[in-house]
């Protein structure tokens, strides 16, 4: 089949400004996140200059912009104004994904108050649990907890997809949220963040991915595929991506950047060229899909880019 050379809508990155004191994962050493490692190279403002800079040589038509753990002791809505008010030309920032604490008392106010805004496609949730407390981004389980779940119903009322960071420990019961939601739309993070290289952790991600593909209503997302294995030769990264295009398909897998967070891995013209080369065996719309179809079609990105408009 012929490589990929057409339009990239991405799916998955971030942009903060740290000079509003409002990620303290990112301006507080003590407040960091254990799993994430140094993450002194992300210690700096990612608006949309450093975005297009990165994506340079690259067809980005379009972006999704993901919450970045703003304070969760402020207002999330907060966030959303913020992505408003920041310059977003060449289509950066299409659509946003934002916060709601579905399990808060409070949580049908704030979530009638994210899905206002016209560019909010969906919110995202932190689900990430491991045994291995390093390797954790979460304090308790959400996925039964009864207010969580009540919280969840708001979302299809406003057209909501909730996407989650997880770990494979967590497939069976995103599996088992979303037989359970079948008219919630999901979306996985990450590759199901295989996080756990050893025999039994790669099992346990292709049994997760198995689980959850099962679910017509989830998807997943190519976001920094790279970050799992420090060898990333094209066959370690085939050992990731591969996997995931056959549990769910060409027609529910999306590509994501997650830059600048997988800046550390992989540069973005890396990212892009090299899943081009292990997608290649797939058709041209199969190829067309992943790098751009699922991602207008999941986030409502219903209008065409204006390729007139000059990036920075």
């Amino acid at each position: 089949m012929a490589r990929y050379d057409g339009p990239i809508v991405d799916a998955h990155h971030h942009l903060w400004d740290l000079g509003l004191q409002r990620h303290p994962w990112l301006t507080d050493a003590a407040s960091g996140i254990g799993a994430l490692g140094d993450i002194s190279y992300m210690r700096k403002n990612y608006l949309a200059p450093d975005y297009w800079a990165d994506a340079a040589g690259q067809n980005v038509v379009a972006t999704v912009c993901i919450e970045a753990l703003w304070d969760r002791k402020r207002d999330p809505v907060e966030e959303t104004l913020w992505f408003e008010a920041a310059e977003k030309p060449g289509n950066l920032a299409t659509r946003y994904v934002t916060y709601a604490k579905l399990d808060a008392p409070d949580a049908e106010r704030m979530v009638e108050r994210q899905a206002a805004f016209p560019a909010v496609a969906g919110l995202r949730e932190t689900v990430r649990w491991h045994p291995d407390p390093k390797k954790r981004w979460t304090d308790r389980p959400l996925l039964g907890d009864p207010a969580w779940r009540q919280g969840l119903k708001l979302l299809k009322r406003h057209g909501l997809l909730l996407e989650l960071l997880m770990n494979p420990y967590q497939a069976e019961d995103v599996a088992k949220l979303a037989f359970d939601f079948p008219d919630q739309v999901f979306v996985v993070d990450h590759c199901a963040s295989p996080v756990d290289r050893d025999a039994e952790g790669l099992a346990r991600w292709r049994a997760g991915l198995a689980a959850m593909a099962k679910a017509p209503n989830i998807a997943i997302k190519l976001s920094n595929y790279g970050a799992y294995d420090p060898d990333r030769s094209l066959a370690n990264l085939k050992a990731t991506v591969l996997p995931i295009v056959e549990a769910f398909g060409p027609s529910r897998t999306l590509f994501g950047s997650d830059y600048p967070v997988a800046r550390r891995s992989m540069s973005f013209t890396d990212v892009c060229e090299r899943l081009k080369d292990m997608l290649e065996p797939f058709s041209a719309s199969e190829q067309r899909a992943i790098f751009h179809d699922n991602a207008v079609s999941y986030y409502r990105i219903d209008k065409k880019p204006n390729q007139n408009e000059v990036r920075p």
